[in-house]
């Protein structure tokens, strides 16, 4: 029997051992900014929605309860612009992770079939096509690099991780267009799409870009960064109902459920703004402070208009970067994980807490 996993490039992080080992042994500690994950405390709301929900022992539904379909679809009109949105326009994912990696499988994707998408991304994305045995295809813009021939997916992705870059809507009503015309399925993950700074991110979904109709479009979206849930893996797509009804089958025959207090969970959390703008004062706070305390060490920023990282560069291998500021106890994300176009960059997160952001700027001064 083959092993799945020689179809899989090599996980990225394990490279990046030596250097956190080196980060560790600064005296005051490591700042461990490589990975975005959320840090700060789960709103009150949303954790007592999860406990008032915990007494649940039958098994939940893949489409998720009324309520948790209500939210979303409320979401969607008011958040994103998305005004036809119904319940057959939504579904619940166990986190964006698990629905990005193995959606090329659920499409039935295979052989001489492609998957395209951004040259600087989520390495995802790839393992995703290569779990399916698809080809996996690159672009920098896709109406413009891409053979429409055999392509039958298209991911975006606005906010970028790792750029922070943000698609134009414009751009986005052009690519629409384009996936329409040659019949490919787009899908966009907007996952930090509450995270805009100096642009601000519009959905695939928003009217002015789809004309109201979600036909071969999807979303994704995540509440891991916006409420602070990467531990409940709380997500939904939304979109195409007719892409969605199928994947709804799917995943039911799968068993791929989301937990139902963490459906509760989710109710309460896309109920309430505060908590977020909340969340992105502590972002923007963070983010400011360390892009000075960088550029003043001689860093370039580039891009990093929205999303959860700055991007980075000295003009030199990235790996040299890394290894420059794990000596002064900051572990950042060598841009080539990314892909080759970020050879000489590296993601820097701010999801650190104040004091270690602090310690930090400190370090760069």
């Amino acid at each position: 029997m083959a092993a799945v996993s020689d179809r899989l490039p090599a996980f990225p992080w394990d490279k990046l051992e030596p250097y956190k080992k080196t980060a560790a042994a600064h005296p005051d500690g490591i700042v461990d900014l490589s990975v975005g994950t959320p840090v700060d405390p789960v709103p009150q709301l949303i954790r007592q929605a999860l406990i008032e929900a915990a007494d649940s022992p039958g098994y939940p539904t893949v489409w998720g309860t009324e309520a948790l379909r209500d939210a979303i679809t409320g979401w969607l009109r008011g958040r994103l612009g998305a005004s036809a949105a119904g319940h057959r326009n939504v579904l619940p994912v166990v986190g964006s992770k698990e629905l990005v990696a193995w959606l090329p499988t659920q499409l039935g994707l295979g052989a001489g079939d492609k998957v395209a998408y951004p040259r600087l991304a989520y390495p995802t994305y790839e393992v995703g096509a290569r779990l399916c045995g698809a080809e996996a295809v690159v672009y920098d813009d896709p109406t413009a690099d891409l053979d429409p021939a055999g392509v039958k997916l298209l991911w975006l992705n606005s906010p970028s991780n790792p750029t922070g870059k943000v698609i134009p809507k414009e751009d986005l009503v052009r690519i629409v267009a384009w996936a329409r015309e040659h019949g490919i399925l787009l899908f966009s993950d907007e996952c930090y799409l509450e995270l805009g700074w100096e642009a601000e991110p519009v959905s695939v979904l928003h009217d002015d870009v789809c004309g109201g109709s979600y036909e071969g479009i999807v979303a994704v979206h995540s509440l891991s960064k916006r409420s602070n849930l990467a531990g409940y893996r709380a997500a939904f797509i939304a979109g195409d109902a007719e892409v969605l009804g199928e994947l709804l089958e799917i995943r039911k025959h799968g068993g791929m459920m989301t937990p139902a207090p963490v459906q509760a969970a989710t109710v309460a959390a896309l109920g309430d703004d505060a908590h977020v703008a909340e969340q992105r004062g502590r972002y923007a706070a963070r983010r400011e402070a360390l892009r000075a305390a960088l550029e003043a060490h001689g860093f370039r920023v580039e891009h990093s208009e929205a999303s959860l990282y700055l991007w980075v560069t000295r003009d030199e291998p990235c790996w040299d970067t890394v290894a420059h500021l794990a000596d002064l106890g900051i572990l950042v994300a060598p841009g080539d994980f990314y892909g080759e176009a970020g050879a000489r960059f590296v993601r820097v997160a701010f999801t650190a807490t104040d004091e270690r952001v602090e310690a930090a700027v400190k370090r760069l001064g």
